[in-house]
């Protein structure tokens, strides 16, 4: 117990010292008690302490980023793609958080090499480099490779020494920090701030298995293949394993090196439609799509391709996924809010009681003001903002299946206006969305699907009751956004709940110790 009082005490100290709560006021002002309480954290009689004030207040938050560990610094990616909230300065200084953090050494990426490849694999790497980039989870090198006689170039990517362990603790303290406040305050519960953590965990430990990077990398590659302007690297098999993944070296220019771009006469304005388009296409034609599309992971060839890197988090979509986005950002486009509305309703959104004609009007009261406007002048903050108190009014659920599309597509938005401030993500993904819609509707189609879905359903007929109680979980996940109950995750989630409500009991006047010594050590 003393172990976790530490880490969450140190994780707060940290997050109080950092200017996150000056921006996230930007848009969401914080309760009084919070305030409070991170001004008591972030007290110190040590002057050590107050050596960052000389830095501005970008370096300040990278900085903080990066000592709190993995999942902050995947949260200061996502905030560089995210002027419009955090301004322009701020954004480029959190931009060394994807790919610029300090390596570890080469011979240390030898050896696990070496290790997890074997000998003999090991030798038939060529002129391995120092650190091209490191990231949050992984570092990249540059090298060759004898594939059956032909010496390729090659990017190894490499994890990070003991980082399954480092993450696991810095999430299980965050997780332990999102249960506190749903206990604290009452309106975070909708959010399911655990859940959510939780499902980070369960994610980030699979991107900690370069081989199922791999996989996805490999899938991603046969779904985009015929997608004119997109590119997906080559992954090697022999030389891939659970920390180890090798695939093609990327010739290119990083999305965020706008003027070279320019200077090899690409066009930017396209290249920023193509990445909004693709990224919709891949989501509601494949169901599965890059979920960390930030300037870090895109580059563009020399032939004007953009190709992805780093296939650690991606996205699933199933069917009825599918057509709940495609028709509620299609609804939007068209202004058509009731129909945006219904659909909310249908896919178990916000609860069934709620007027239909309200919700339009709400739905209205956000799409009005964007339509017309290039993203600059739109305000991400008050939009941000907006959202939260449309939200809270209905008591909209957070959807955990639908948070990692969702997150993306803001992600994306950003990567996009930083290509062409003039972008408009509604006018841009209208062709894709309408040209999908089209074709699911088609009558063929559709007949197609039913016989294939109605073969199935004979060949399973004496399964019938038995797929009627799945259907039925699979509604109930659907409405509430929560974990379906019969899995191991749902078990494992209560049990980590179950965990942290015993921990809670145990520890107040632990808390209250630990503070006092902290404020007096630290």
């Amino acid at each position: 117990m003393i172990k976790k009082l530490i880490t969450l005490f140190k994780l707060g100290r940290k997050i109080a010292k950092s200017d996150l709560l000056k921006i996230t006021s930007k848009f969401q002002e914080p309760p009084i008690f919070i305030k409070v309480l991170f001004k008591i954290l972030s007290f110190s009689f040590s002057k050590n302490q107050q050596v960052n004030i000389e830095q501005d207040e970008g370096e300040r938050l990278s900085n903080s980023f990066q000592s709190m560990g993995t999942t902050f610094i995947k949260l200061g990616q996502f905030l560089a793609t995210r002027p419009d909230i955090i301004g322009n300065e701020l954004s480029t200084k959190l931009e060394n958080l994807q790919d610029k953090l300090p390596p570890f050494s080469i011979h240390q990426a030898k050896e696990i090499i070496r290790k997890d490849l074997g000998e003999d694999t090991f030798n038939s790497i060529i002129n391995l480099s120092e650190p091209v980039a490191a990231a949050s989870i992984a570092q990249v090198h540059k090298a060759q490779i004898n594939d059956n006689g032909t010496i390729k170039d090659v990017a190894i990517k490499i994890l990070r020494p003991n980082i399954k362990k480092i993450f696991n603790e810095e999430i299980d303290a965050i997780m332990l920090f999102a249960f506190l406040i749903e206990s604290l305050i009452k309106k975070s519960k909708r959010l399911k701030l655990v859940e959510v953590v939780f499902l980070l965990k369960e994610i980030t430990n699979l991107e900690m298995d370069l081989r199922f990077e791999a996989a996805a990398a490999n899938e991603y590659a046969e779904n985009t293949k015929n997608d004119v302007g997109f590119r997906v690297p080559q992954i090697y098999w022999n030389f891939t394993s659970e920390q180890v993944m090798t695939l093609d070296w990327v010739d290119g220019v990083s999305i965020r090196e706008t003027e070279e771009l320019k200077k090899q006469n690409i066009n930017t304005n396209k290249i920023a439609e193509d990445i909004i388009q693709h990224f919709l296409r891949h989501a509601v034609r494949d169901g599965f799509f890059h979920a960390d599309m930030h300037q870090g992971n895109i580059f563009v060839d020399s032939s004007g391709q953009i190709v992805p890197i780093d296939f650690g988090i991606m996205g699933r979509l199933d069917k009825m996924s599918k057509r709940f986005l495609a028709e509620i950002l299609f609804g939007f486009i068209q202004r058509d809010y009731k129909k945006v509305a219904e659909v909310h309703l249908i896919a178990g959104l916000v609860p069934k009681e709620v007027p239909i004609d309200d919700l339009a009007q709400a739905l209205r009261s956000i799409g009005e003001p964007i339509f017309g406007q290039a993203v600059k002048d739109i305000s991400g903050g008050k939009l941000l903002k907006q959202l939260f108190d449309v939200t809270e009014k209905f008591n909209m659920q957070t959807q955990p299946q639908l948070l990692m599309l969702q997150k993306t597509m803001v992600v994306v938005e950003g990567v996009a206006r930083k290509l062409n401030p003039n972008t408009n993500i509604w006018i841009t993904s209208k062709p894709v969305l309408e040209n999908w819609l089209k074709e699911t509707k088609d009558p063929l189609n559709t007949i197609n699907e039913t016989l294939q879905n109605t073969s199935e359903v004979i060949k399973r007929l004496p399964e019938f009751p038995e797929i009627m109680d799945k259907a039925n979980q699979a509604l109930t996940y659907l409405a509430s956004g929560q974990i379906p109950q019969n899995s191991n995750s749902y078990t494992a989630l209560n049990n980590k709940k179950s965990e942290m409500v015993a921990f809670r009991n145990q520890s107040v006047i632990g808390i209250l110790i630990v503070v006092i010594i902290g404020l007096l050590v630290f």
